[in-house]
């Protein structure tokens, strides 16, 4: 029998570093999502965030079945595919003489990837109409960097997580708008001129630190990790 597993995985980091998670998403042959599980990370860097992800997915699926693994981190999937065997050449130095970055999690990638049959296939990240098992591996990790607790179906969560369209979950240095598509104008946006107000309108529907959702054109501000409702910017993380 020619089973395969499509899958895909991401992580998500408020701030980069800052509150982080890691986030999988499996389906059966013919693409259709039947597992998922979302787990946090508490500060992390978003390249930790993808890696870990990778390695969730690589534990939590049959060894001895092909598996599709789908991916929008270019450094996570470079590292375990291209970079990884001169690494090890060089005694865990890059080519600059510099010992690897994040070396635990590549290592024990490297380990998980033994003699199975792995397929790596780059997605972009956050494109309308872009890929949908990405897409909600890129919501759940979201979602779980903000509220800081696992879900997913072996946790019991019933729900799929609804991705928010072609909006960016990573930190600063890799998506150019912030959580909830509010462009990136720092903290203190500018409803008219001269007035500061500390709130933008969001773009796209999102979730809250709080865990609750906003609607898009809803007023947002920002908070210590992200995103969301204006008189939650000053609570307690």
């Amino acid at each position: 029998m020619n089973e395969c597993i499509i899958a895909a995985c991401d992580g998500a980091s408020k701030g980069n570093p800052g509150p982080a998670a890691w986030a999988w998403v499996a389906a059966d042959a013919q693409g259709s999502p039947v597992r998922w599980e979302a787990g946090p990370l508490g500060t992390a860097t978003n390249n930790v965030a993808e890696l870990t992800a990778l390695a969730e997915l690589l534990e939590s699926t049959d060894p001895a079945v092909r598996v599709e693994v789908r991916m929008d981190s270019q450094y996570a999937m470079n590292a375990v595919t291209k970079w990884l065997p001169g690494w090890k050449r060089n005694g865990w130095k890059t080519s600059a003489g510099k010992p690897v970055a994040n070396r635990e999690l590549v290592t024990r990638i490297d380990a998980l990837l033994g003699e199975r049959e792995v397929v790596f296939r780059h997605v972009p990240a956050h494109q309308v109409g872009g890929d949908p098992l990405n897409a909600l591996a890129d919501q759940a990790a979201s979602e779980a960097a903000v509220a800081q607790r696992a879900a997913g179906t072996a946790h019991g969560t019933a729900d799929w997580p609804v991705p928010a369209p072609a909006r960016s979950t990573k930190g600063p240095a890799e998506g150019s708008e912030a959580p909830g598509g509010a462009k990136g104008r720092g903290a203190t946006g500018v409803n008219r001129p001269g007035r500061s107000t500390g709130t933008i309108k969001a773009r796209f529907a999102g979730r809250c630190r709080c865990g609750k959702p906003y609607a898009a054109k809803e007023p947002i501000a920002k908070n210590p990790i992200g995103w969301g409702h204006p008189e939650c910017r000053a609570s307690s993380a």
